[in-house]
């Protein structure tokens, strides 16, 4: 058994990976206790890598932790760039106090891309980051970081992960097809008037779900090359307003959609597609999980949240 290390196990895709390992989705594998730990808080992080001493080495790490919200990121950037940046630098450090020496996977974002052009989609990853936002400038600055360590440390295979937007069933509502699937559930139930709130909902978005964004990063620790980054996504480019209007077909409601300032956010980029050729070609890994069923499965997962 290969033992894995992730950090934000109680996050969305953390607990999904949990589940998935737990089904046996992934054998081989066996994915280390989580314990409480805190990013900044170097001590705490070796308390908890001590305590897998006896289990053997750590042959891999998934780096999920993190503050992920862009408004946010805007609200306190100092946190951001804390807990993103300094806090990537204390798990490294922790990790070389372990002496480990294996394969780190470092999650990113689609994100760091930040404003582009038309011309240039789908955005491949030899286009430059132009990050937006400080939720993406500590995206990039934490990837520049981990690549320099699988550059200088001996024994470490560094790979970067940059994922653009994945759902699934357990996602926070505050992004927005699970805010949708809420509002929709508590329209169903007589708690709100049949107006969805929204944001910009002109726009399109590369929607992934969280299950092939976790089968990509399992393929990477398989086969990823060191020293490079993969664009994890569909490859599609979809009209967030159109996957409201059908996710409201499938619940077999008659809805208005009332767009809300407070949900506007700033440096919105209008259209988004990734290129995820490199993954497919170094690992063999294809989204496998169609679309529509997984907002089906959003809007049921609310059903019971909602009860």
């Amino acid at each position: 058994m290969r033992h894995l290390l992730v950090t934000g196990q109680n996050g969305f895709v953390g607990r999904h990976l949990q589940a998935a390992l737990a089904a046996g989705q992934y054998p081989g594998w066996n994915l280390i206790a989580h314990q409480a730990h805190d990013l900044l808080q170097p001590h705490s992080l070796d308390a908890w890598l001590q305590q897998q001493h006896p289990q053997g080495p750590i042959d891999a790490v998934i780096h999920l932790a993190g503050q992920t919200f862009v408004p946010a990121a805007f609200n306190d950037p100092e946190r951001t760039l804390q807990v993103n940046l300094l806090g990537t630098l204390h798990l490294l450090q922790a990790l070389k106090r372990r002496g480990f020496a294996g394969t780190f996977l470092y999650v990113s974002s689609g994100d760091v891309y930040g404003q582009v052009a038309p011309e240039h989609l789908p955005i491949r990853e030899t286009l430059a980051p132009q990050p937006r936002n400080p939720y993406a400038v500590s995206k990039v600055a934490a990837e520049l970081l981990c690549l320099q360590w699988g550059l200088t440390e001996p024994g470490w295979r560094v790979l970067v992960a940059r994922p653009f937007n994945h759902i699934g069933t357990g996602q926070a509502a505050s992004f927005v097809l699970s805010n949708m699937a809420q509002q929709l559930q508590q329209i169903r139930q007589g708690r709100q008037a049949p107006v969805l709130q929204v944001g910009d909902v002109d726009v399109t978005r590369d929607f992934l779900a969280v299950e092939d964004v976790l089968a990509a990063y399992f393929a990477l620790l398989a086969q990823g090359q060191a020293g490079e980054i993969y664009n994890v996504c569909s490859g599609h480019e979809r009209c967030v307003r159109d996957l409201i209007t059908d996710m409201a077909l499938q619940a077999d409601l008659d809805v208005r959609l009332e767009q809300d300032a407070q949900r506007l956010r700033r440096a919105e980029q209008r259209r988004v597609v990734g290129d995820n050729h490199k993954l497919q070609a170094h690992t063999g890994w294809q989204p496998r999980h169609d679309l529509g069923a997984t907002l089906r499965a959003v809007f049921h997962d609310w059903e019971e949240r909602e009860r």
